[in-house]
């Protein structure tokens, strides 16, 4: 019979308009433990012993008859014409075929179906092949493949030792079963043959419960009793690996921690954000619920996302929903982050607040999907139709802190305001960038992030490209003739579809005792690498790690960090001792000295920044913006004037945070852009050309990020302009994030590495194609920009690496480092270095 709370908006705590409960029917048989069915506009259950229900948004619900026995699962075809439903109780499974169900209905015929199987036990699932050829039935501990034409078995699976909870055809490998069982575990099976190809250990504590597999990213994840997702890697080469381990529990509170810090930071209290705050809290005396999950089903967002303003989306990008006992969640696949979640019971006009099982459909009709559950404690059934646009405009509307309305971009696009501190920092000897120094040839429409997976790329779709770095070509002709030979036989444009070195070569040392290495960075022109140590002092070494360049000494404690000037002819090095300093290559004497008495605090990072105008570093919760002169030359008669100096700028002030963590800005081209994190776990964006912060993005890793790393690219290679926009973050177990500047939006995310105690350091190939990671488990680890999981795995070192790099001018050049080792490293066709260090000092907390 039909509640009364059923056809009427629900209405509570959550926005109005976000659900609607358009049918609620009490059924007479318990229908806690079936598996319900949805295809829009289909949505079918049981209604009693006997009678089947298919209730439709467009017309009458049509009721079937042929089970003698109680109804245990149900499941709707995948093709349209003719669509197909499948139910199965303990004496037989039938498939229907709708339109002539409905159509013998009219007639006052009564409707019957085809038997395909009978006496199989307690059915727990069926699922339909991608062609609706084969059923898949899963019987107690056995998989029984039947044809969905006649009674014919047509495989049976034997192998886990509990109840087979669920099964899912692989769409791309013909004649492949993936299942998952109370065993705890998952099995790959080759029907055709009966053959298992691969069982899993035993993954968890609690029972798997669902599964679902993702033919875009060739992966398959699984759910658990307890609220765990694991997603393992279907590709060939990887082993059924894992991929990732999501926490639902975990994420959720994350994410409403996100949402109600983002309304405080913008002064703004939403009902949202009450909400989250409100979820985030456990009164007093309540009982703490698991996530059970009971669904995994892919989320159609394309039609809805790309008509809203206000939802950032990026293309090529899987979501799926999570159907809980408390509640429906949208995770994004490429970033396994939360992207919104229906709570029951924050709707009081819905009739159940808390189920035992679930369904969806898997495409969105005008925004609009229609979900089936069923109530733990009552026989109730429920149809509800989620606005997937307002859930998620409702959540994501103020995540992302934005003090300017213009879209954010690496590359300077316009030239220096009136009022700009880069103006007022300038040298007179240095000229005003220029439109054409400024990289802006012409208007490059802004594309969205697109990963593609069987063209190798940078990662966008295409666009004109123009040229980022040019060589100076205005030398003399007596110069160019001396180097012509040597010039051109080195400059050589970087290959972009080049692979990384994967084979171990050699190894050298590159102190006389254990000394950890702090830091290192190339020059810009790949011909020598700069070291910091702990022991005070920065070497210099050759491209070909054959000889010591150069050694400087005179900071008082370790070397944190060590940068290049673009001419390379400079070195800045920061330390504990508070100071920073200024090193001339060619000489051992620091060309300029900023004291101790500058700064409170010891200085974290320095750099060279806007083409080697100033020098940017960070000193607490602040990063100071230096105009600095250094003139080396000799001239007698100009002794008395100062030929070296340095002036602050400008102090600019990281927000709600105690200490910057990790700064990043380029210093190849031009760019405006200055990126910080801090030990708030906020990133915060600042625009030097406005002298302001203008944008903030809370709750980036769940602990303080220790690197960003922007993509530069290098003199050697060119990139596409919207490439430039790219950055990744790290954070201790919290793995790698993949940004875009101009959405501020996570786009993918980076696991596989182990970095559960030390700051472990990333790198971005100069092609824009690799993310370089070390890694605790004394590996260093190299990712695809378009995939999640690691494309290689590189051992050969005795402790922790800490760190990684690549070579500007090289694409077989990767260096590695951990303690104090130098780790020679080729591949199939050239030689290439890696050089590793290894770290022996004491774990970081959060």
């Amino acid at each position: 019979m039909e509640r009364d709370g059923a056809r009427r908006c629900a209405a509570g705590r959550g926005k109005a308009g976000v659900v609607c409960e358009k049918h609620a029917v009490r059924s007479r048989l318990s229908a806690r433990f079936v598996q319900p069915a949805c295809c829009h506009p289909y949505c079918a259950f049981p209604l009693n012993k006997r009678e089947l229900c298919v209730w439709s948004t467009a017309g009458q619900p049509l009721h079937l008859l042929g089970h003698k026995h109680s109804l245990s699962a149900l499941s709707f075809g995948n093709k349209t014409e003719p669509l197909l439903l499948c139910s199965a109780s303990h004496e037989c499974v039938i498939v229907w075929n709708l339109a002539e169900c409905a159509q013998k209905e009219q007639e006052g015929i009564t409707p019957q179906g085809i038997i395909i199987g009978t006496l199989l036990g307690i059915v727990l699932h069926v699922r339909f092949s991608p062609d609706d050829q084969q059923v898949a039935v899963c019987a107690e501990n056995r998989i029984y493949v039947l044809s969905a034409k006649n009674e014919a078995i047509l495989a049976e699976l034997n192998g886990h030792l509990a109840p087979v909870t669920a099964a899912e055809f692989c769409t791309w490998q013909r004649n492949v079963l993936i299942s998952v069982s109370e065993d705890r575990s998952f099995k790959v099976w080759d029907y055709s043959t009966g053959l298992l190809i691969y069982q899993s250990g035993i993954l968890t504590a609690y029972p798997l419960q669902s599964l679902l597999i993702d033919e875009k990213s060739k992966q398959v994840i699984t759910g658990c009793g307890d609220g765990q997702l694991r997603i393992f890697s279907l590709i060939t080469d990887h082993n059924y690996r894992c991929v990732a381990r999501i926490d639902l529990k975990k994420e959720q509170e994350k994410f409403c921690n996100k949402i109600w810090k983002s309304g405080k930071e913008s002064g703004e209290r939403q009902n949202n954000s009450k909400l989250c705050k409100t979820n985030s809290v456990r009164p007093e005396g309540s009982v703490e619920t698991s996530l059970s999950i009971l669904l995994i089903e892919h989320c159609d967002c394309s039609e809805c996302f790309c008509n809203e303003e206000n939802i950032p989306y990026t293309l090529n990008t899987s979501y799926f929903w999570i159907g809980t006992s408390t509640g429906l969640l949208i995770i994004n696949l490429t970033t396994f982050e939360l992207e919104a979640f229906l709570c029951y019971k924050d709707y009081s006009g819905l009739s159940i607040q808390f189920a035992v099982s679930c369904a969806l459909t898997k495409k969105t009709v005008n925004g609009k999907v229609l979900c089936v559950i069923t109530s733990m404690f009552e026989d109730v059934i429920a149809v509800l139709e989620v606005n997937l646009p307002a859930l998620v405009r409702s959540q994501q509307g103020g995540i992302f802190i934005r003090t300017s309305e213009k879209s954010l971009s690496v590359i300077a696009r316009c030239s220096l305001s009136p009022e700009s501190p880069l103006r007022k920092g300038l040298n007179k000897s240095k000229k005003e960038p220029s439109r054409k120094t400024l990289g802006v040839k012409s208007t490059v429409k802004d594309q969205p992030l697109v990963f593609h997976y069987k063209i190798q790329s940078s990662g966008y779709t295409a666009a004109p490209r123009m040229t980022m770095f040019s060589p100076n070509t205005n030398l003399k002709k007596n110069y160019i003739s001396k180097r012509k030979t040597s010039v051109e036989c080195t400059r050589k444009e970087y290959p972009l579809e080049s692979s990384p070195p994967i084979n171990y070569e050699r190894e050298i040392s590159v102190t006389c005792k254990p000394t950890p290495i702090s830091c290192i960075q190339y020059s810009g022109d790949g011909g020598q690498l700069a070291c910091g140590l702990v022991d005070k002092t920065v070497l210099i070494f050759d491209a070909n790690l054959t000889d010591t360049c150069n050694v400087f000494s005179g900071h008082d404690g370790a070397v944190n960090s060590v940068g290049w000037s673009h001419d390379k002819k400079r070195l800045v090095s920061a330390s504990e001792d508070r100071t920073v300093r200024v090193w001339s290559v060619c000489k051992n004497e620091p060309a300029l000295i900023l004291g101790k008495g500058m700064f409170h605090k010891a200085i974290r990072f320095a750099q060279f920044y806007f083409m080697d105008a100033f020098i940017l570093l960070c000193c607490g919760a602040e990063f100071h913006l230096l105009s600095f002169h250094v003139d080396t030359t000799k001239d007698d008669l100009k002794q008395y004037k100062q030929r070296i100096f340095c002036k602050l700028i400008q102090k600019f002030l990281m927000a709600s945070t105690m200490e910057i963590t990790s700064l990043s800005a380029v210093n190849d081209f031009y760019s405006y852009i200055v990126l910080t994190a801090g030990s708030n776990r906020a990133l915060e964006v600042f625009d030097l050309n406005e002298g302001r912060s203008t944008a903030v993005i809370p709750e980036v890793h769940s602990r303080s990020v220790h690197q960003i790393c922007q993509n530069k690219g290098s003199a050697f290679s060119t990139q596409q302009p919207e490439a430039y926009n790219l950055f990744v973050t790290t954070a201790v177990g919290d793995g790698i994030k993949l940004w875009d500047l101009r959405t501020l939006r996570c786009e993918r995310r980076f696991e596989g590495h182990s970095s559960r105690c030390y700051p472990c350091g990333i790198a971005i190939s100069p092609c824009g194609r690799f993310i370089a990671s070390g890694s605790e488990d004394n590996c260093a680890y190299i990712y695809e920009m378009h995939s999640s999981t690691f494309l290689h795995k590189l051992g050969g070192h005795r402790e922790c690496v800490v760190n990684v790099g690549f070579s500007p001018s090289s694409p077989q050049i990767l260096y590695i480092w951990s303690l104090e080792q130098i780790i020679s490293m080729n591949d199939s066709t050239s030689k290439c270095f890696v050089c590793t260090a290894e770290y022996d000092t004491f774990p970081i907390g959060k």
